[in-house]
């Protein structure tokens, strides 16, 4: 008798790479399955992509009742498309895709974190004139659910800090030295061989440009006030060399690249950075590609979103559970509320001096007597005291490596503290600091 009732909602693709491709394997196998979820039809119609050779690698029987082309304007200005997939990445000519397709009236989903933490805010404005929606799940974590429940099951309570793993490759270059003894280099190698890593250039993970851009978007929804790239702080996991990882090994910590977001008294501070986490801490387990984030709240305390953030599997499943969303709400007259924008309020965003934080410092210095109570007044008369130490022998010629964990200082005490540092005779140089994360 449903069968009867089922109606049809068509999908047009804009890109056709390895995400896409899971895109449209998941939907074809998937499509009872759905129909009977749902009560609708999802039919992939229409796809664009500049190289139509990726076309090839899908059976000609699963391709013959769907048009395709190299221009993504037949995809967005097709009367029959309800919603338009974006797969390209990027910011440009994502954007103007993305737009079109909204100011066409056609929900769009995107995976696109670059487009979403840069542009976001005009996206969700033009969605809004045109009582549509646009929804990203799949742009932070792959597939690990988490901008859904934001908007929904945790809506009605107060957020005030997200921190975690949010980047995978990173996440497995850090295991792999770790674990393994590997260096940065040597673990970057890898991670490029098996595909988690580009090979042309690897930036956008290992300097954490990547992470920043999921951090911006998850503090935006988290804190309902808008949040992008240029807000976060970011430093990646470059300088990080095997040395760090044993001495923080020694000292009760692993190095994890984090991103951590907070909001306190109507000011946001949003930063991605290496850290320092307790051995013990759950976050210090996970490894390899794996992500996992904490969402603290008033009311429900603290929960824990773990799982595999990247990949065409992964990836292809939040794209497609976004697509049966909009399915499930696609006959509402007011069609732009499935989530909606909820940056309500305009927050301070803080500056990365304001923050407070325990650090680990690394040093090479001269050994001989008076050297530590000379670094320990510099120290001192910045506001920056001392936790714990251990120290190094350096060969045979009078030279030593000092590594210190302080207690809690402000950002630009500590740093003032370090350019005093450098100008003693005394010490050779600066090789490390990394912040520390106890993660309460």
């Amino acid at each position: 008798m449903r069968e009867k009732n089922i109606k049809k909602v068509n999908i047009g693709m804009i890109g056709f790479g390895y995400i896409a491709h899971g895109v449209f394997e998941l939907i074809s196998k998937q499509k009872e399955y759905i129909k009977k979820k749902t009560g609708r039809q999802l039919d992939i119609i229409r796809i664009a992509e500049k190289d139509l050779e990726k076309m090839k690698s899908v059976p000609e029987e699963m391709m013959k009742d769907i048009e395709f082309s190299s221009d993504a304007a037949d995809v967005y200005q097709d009367p029959e498309v309800d919603i338009v997939v974006e797969l390209v990445g990027g910011i440009e000519p994502a954007f103007d895709f993305v737009s079109k397709a909204l100011n066409s009236g056609k929900y769009v989903v995107t995976a696109n974190k670059d487009l979403m933490a840069n542009r976001g805010e005009e996206l969700y404005k033009i969605a809004e004139q045109n009582n549509v929606d646009i929804l990203f799940e799949a742009s932070v974590l792959g597939g690990i659910p988490i901008i859904g429940p934001l908007k929904t099951t945790l809506a009605s309570d107060r957020i005030y800090k997200i921190a975690g793993i949010v980047n995978g490759t990173t996440n497995y270059i850090l295991t792999k030295m770790g674990k393994d003894g590997l260096s940065f280099n040597e673990a970057l190698l890898d991670a490029q061989e098996l595909g988690y890593a580009e090979k042309a250039n690897p930036s956008a993970d290992v300097e954490g440009y990547d992470a920043a851009c999921k951090l911006a978007i998850l503090s935006s929804i988290a804190f309902n006030s808008r949040v992008v790239l240029e807000d976060v702080y970011k430093e990646g996991i470059t300088k990080i060399t095997g040395g760090d990882i044993e001495f923080a090994r020694e000292m009760g910590y692993c190095i994890k690249l984090l991103a951590i977001g907070t909001e306190e008294d109507g000011k946001i501070s949003a930063r991605v950075h290496p850290a320092l986490i307790p051995s013990e801490h759950i976050l210090a387990s996970i490894d390899d590609v794996f992500n996992a984030v904490y969402v603290y709240g008033k009311y429900i305390d603290r929960i824990m979103c773990y799982g595999r953030g990247a990949g065409d599997r992964a990836t292809a499943s939040s794209v497609v559970g976004d697509i049966v969303n909009i399915a499930r709400n696609f006959d509402r007259v007011k069609k732009g509320i499935i989530y909606g924008c909820s940056c309500f309020e305009n927050k301070t965003i803080s500056s990365i001096d304001e923050t407070m934080s325990k650090f680990y410092v690394v040093m090479d210095v001269a050994d001989r007597p008076g050297v530590l109570a000379n670094i320990a007044k510099v120290f001192g008369d910045n506001d920056v005291s001392i936790n714990s130490m251990i120290q190094k022998q350096i060969g045979m010629d009078n030279r030593a490596k000092l590594i210190f964990i302080t207690h809690i200082a402000a950002n630009r005490n500590l740093y003032s503290s370090i350019e005093k540092l450098k100008k003693l005779d005394v010490v050779e140089r600066i090789q490390n600091i990394i912040r520390v994360e106890d993660l309460d």
